[in-house]
Formats: C-alpha cells, sequence, structure tokens
C-alpha cells in the first residue's frame, strides 16, 4: 500500500492506494477544505490560527494513516507553503503532526505529477493531450504524449485568491466576472501558442475545482452537461442571478466549495478562451495519484529523479567519464564510512555525477555556479528539500568547509561531504582507488590509512591531503592520516 498527502491552498488531501498489477486502487481517501491560502497575512505569512488548523487536520490524517498497513508515505505542500515567509516555522509543526517529512515541491514539479496521474488512469496509449489543474494556490498546464510530458508550466492564479479579489464579501456581480476573466486571460495569453489545439488531441481537467464545475453544469441542467464556453456561461449567469455566495444554491456542490467554485470558474474561461478548447473532459486523477504511482515506480527502480541527473549533466556539457569516476568513488568510500542510514546515499552519487555543472559557467568557483544552479533550477522528480541537499553536497566538494558547517550535526551528512571531497581528490590526481590502498573511518575523528608505496605514487594527492586536514581542523574535526607498509 501507498498512500499520498497533498497540503494543497484550498483543501488537504489523503489518498490510501494498492497497485493491483495495472492500476493503483484507492482504498481510503480524506479530505479537509481548510483554506490554507486565506491564512496569509498582508506580509506573507500564515498566521498562527491557519498554521494551528493545519496542525490539527494533519493529526487526524496521522490517525488515518496509522490504521493501514502503508509501505511508503509521501506528503507534498504546493502553492502556499512554496510563497509563504514563514513556512520555515510551519514545516516542523506540520511534520511532527503527520509523522513524516514534507516535502516542498515546485510548480513544474506539481504539474508533472499531476500528469503522470491523469496518463496512468487513461488507457490510451499515445495520445496527445492537455492537462489542466486549477488549484487553490497556482494552476498547472501540461501538455503530454502519452506517459510522456513535453512542456509543463505553473501559474500563481488559484481559486482562493482569486475569489476573495474579485468577489469580496461574497458578492457576485457581471462587472466582477468580467474582471476576473481578464485578470486571468492576461496570465495565459503570452504562454498560450504552445497549448493550441493543433498540439494535442484531447483536453482533461483533473482538479476538484474542474470536477465541481461539471457537476454544477450536470445536475443543475445548464447546457448539454459538458465542459464548454456556452455550458460555462450559462453557469456564470447562474452565479450571476444569486447574486452572493450565501445565496447561491447549485444542486451536487457543497456549501463548502461554492466560493471556490465561483473564482475557479473564471480561470476556467479564461483558459478556454485563450487556449481555445472547444471541450474539456474532467477526470478523477491528479496530484495524488501522481504521487503514488512517482512512489510505485521509485520501488521498481524506475526512479525519474535518475533521468533528470543525467538531463541535467547532458544540459550542462559534463564530462561523464569524470562525473562517473567520482560516483563510482563516492558510492565505495561512502560504504566504507558506515553510515547508520540510507538518507544521503542517493544524493551524494547524484551530486557526484552532477559536480562539475557550475563549468558550464566558469572555471573559477564553479562549485559555487552549480550548486546555485541545483538549488534554483527546476528538476523533474525532486523537491526543493532534496534540491537543497544536493546543492550543500555540490558546494562542499571544494575549499573551505565552514561555508556548510552547520550540517555537520548530522554525523551521516559529514560522512557524505568527506566521501565527495575525497572522491573529487582522487579523480583530479588520476588516483585509482582500492580497497587495499585504502582505510577510511569517521566518528569523532576522520582516520585514513593509505600504502606508502601508494602515496609514492600519487604524490600530489599528499598535498590535497594536508589541504583537507586543514580544512577540517577549521570546523572542529581532527585527521589524522596514517601512511603503512
Amino acid at each position: 500500500m501507498f498512500a499520498a498527502v497533498d497540503l494543497g491552498s484550498n483543501s488537504f488531501r489523503l489518498h490510501i492506494g494498492r497497485h493491483d498489477g495495472e492500476l493503483i486502487r484507492v482504498v481510503k481517501s480524506a479530505r479537509d477544505p481548510i483554506r490554507l491560502a486565506a491564512g496569509l497575512d498582508a506580509q506573507g505569512n500564515l498566521t498562527p490560527a491557519a498554521m494551528q488548523g493545519a496542525v490539527n487536520c494533519l493529526t487526524r490524517f496521522r490517525e488515518i494513516l496509522n490504521a493501514y498497513p502503508i509501505e511508503s508515505v509521501r506528503v507534498v505542500a504546493t502553492n502556499t507553503v512554496r510563497i509563504a515567509k514563514n513556512a520555515g516555522d510551519f514545516l516542523p509543526l506540520a511534520e511532527a503532526a503527520i509523522g513524516y517529512p514534507i516535502e516542498v515541491i515546485s510548480g513544474l514539479e506539481e504539474g508533472r505529477l499531476i500528469y503522470m496521474g491523469v496518463s496512468n488512469s487513461i488507457a490510451i496509449p499515445g495520445e496527445r493531450r492537455l492537462v489542466l489543474d486549477i488549484g487553490g494556490g497556482s494552476t498547472e498546464v501540461i501538455l503530454g504524449c502519452g506517459h510522456e510530458v513535453l512542456k509543463v508550466e505553473s501559474f500563481g492564479i488559484g481559486t482562493v485568491r482569486h475569489s476573495a479579489t474579485f468577489f469580496p464579501g461574497g458578492k457576485i456581480t457581471s462587472a466582477g466576472f468580467d474582471a476576473a476573466i481578464l485578470s486571468a486571460r492576461s496570465m495565459f495569453e503570452d504562454a498560450a501558442p504552445p497549448y493550441q489545439p493543433q498540439h494535442w488531441r484531447t483536453a482533461y481537467g483533473s482538479s476538484g475545482t474542474m470536477r465541481a464545475i461539471s457537476d454544477a453544469i450536470q445536475k443543475n441542467n445548464l447546457g448539454d452537461g459538458s465542459i464548454t464556453l456556452k455550458n460555462l456561461t450559462s453557469l456564470r449567469k447562474h452565479c450571476e442571478r444569486a447574486g452572493s455566495i450565501s445565496q447561491l444554491v447549485l444542486n451536487g456542490v457543497k456549501l463548502e466549495r461554492l466560493a471556490m467554485l465561483v473564482g475557479g470558474l473564471t480561470i476556467l474561461i479564461a483558459l478556454l478562451q485563450e487556449f481555445n478548447i472547444a471541450v474539456l473532459y474532467p477526470i478523477e486523477a491528479g496530484l495524488r495519484m501522481g504521487v503514488m504511482w512517482d512512489i510505485y515506480l521509485r520501488s521498481t527502480k524506475r526512479d525519474r529523479r535518475e533521468q533528470s541527473v543525467h538531463h541535467v549533466a547532458s544540459l550542462f556539457h559534463v564530462d561523464m567519464s569524470r562525473a562517473n569516476r567520482v560516483a563510482d568513488m563516492v558510492r565505495s568510500l561512502y560504504i566504507q564510512l558506515k553510515p547508520g542510514a540510507d538518507t544521503y546515499a542517493q544524493y551524494v552519487y547524484w551530486s557526484a555525477l552532477m559536480h562539475e555543472i557550475g563549468m558550464s559557467v566558469s572555471q573559477a568557483g564553479y562549485h559555487k555556479h552549480g550548486a546555485y544552479v541545483i538549488e534554483n533550477a527546476d528538476i523533474a522528480g525532486f523537491t526543493t528539500r532534496e534540491q537543497r541537499t544536493m546543492s550543500k553536497l555540490i558546494l562542499s566538494q571544494k575549499g573551505n568547509l565552514k561555508k556548510i558547517s552547520e550540517g555537520f550535526v548530522d554525523l551521516d551528512f559529514a560522512k557524505a561531504v568527506l566521501a565527495l571531497r575525497l572522491s573529487v581528490t582522487l579523480m583530479h590526481s588520476r588516483a585509482e582507488l582500492d580497497y587495499a590502498d585504502f582505510s577510511l573511518k569517521m566518528k569523532n575523528k576522520i582516520e585514513l590509512e593509505i600504502r606508502q608505496d601508494w602515496v609514492t605514487l600519487h604524490p600530489t594527492v599528499a598535498f590535497w591531503l594536508q589541504k583537507e586536514i586543514e580544512y577540517w581542523r577549521e570546523v572542529g574535526v581532527e585527521f589524522v592520516v596514517r601512511a603503512n607498509s
């Protein structure tokens, strides 16, 4: 069993599913419309009340998760946590409540996972499709073919803020609708050309907003029941006649969804207008299903992150013979250091493969350029936390250690840094690593034993090791090197 928890800007949601050989079947779902985006104050901080509401919800979700024999759980946070200035204060509280680490994903990664959920739910191989997802804080637009994402963009427009901005106090007017649609169109118009109908066969809507709008059209006899501009206009007129959210009645739509539906309706109208979509088909799949598929694929060794690392290395013209040498040595040295857990094993290996990407910017300070790129780029499959970890490792590969010394409270991280630095040194010295030549330990201090004749064969290594001793001493770690016969 797998579980996906989505900390959305509008609602927090949970899916528990099981892979049955072909599909992932959802066996349990939960939802709490906590409206996290509405909890951002004028300074962009989550209010104490908003954070407490989120913590209470996640505590309830944890009780649900504990009732099932789950093999793997992933918790992802989207737009509101991405932009909240005090997310650093909120995340530890939220993680303690849910009992799992929370991955803050980029808008592009959110789009990739949404598409993964949709593509694995549609049994039409090779179909070129457009997928739209209107969330509480952002809107994702994805163009794909079969299981492959061709293009993805994330726009900072969602139902929560749009509803509050153009329908203040819940008042619904024609002028408010016109302004909301025009504002949304201005967000999408520049990006529209690659998403025109000639590039896809079918358009799908994956979010709860899309499904709620579809239900409103079908269950209130607004047109023929499909999502078209004509039927969306009929729904708009129905909302305008109500005059306010409090007076709006829509069969099939829960009261708690009405405010978000009106804001989402304006965004959806703008999307259909800008992308020239004739008919949009709602689908019961999206981010949470995509997260569970990602968990499943990782468990079968088909990790999207592996592909992304090689793509980034290729994009920055990395010499893969050098990169692979460092990565192989890193793996060997890190195993020899006997880390307490596997937390950094994959990250230090991937960091080794990408350690020279900064060379395409400048050879001077290439480790700094590489670290900046990895932390700030949109890299498919990775969370911001994972990219930050690899960024620190790449930054640590040379020079002083003071810049990352705060991470050394985690001994396994310090071991990863040591393994990467020594591997880079050995590669630069054109020295081949052999277990018979090395014995490496790290506990209260670093202990390295090397065969004397090996040092003679590789004279520059002695110079670099002396520099390493000094660098580690600066951060309070003793580094002892012994040469034996």
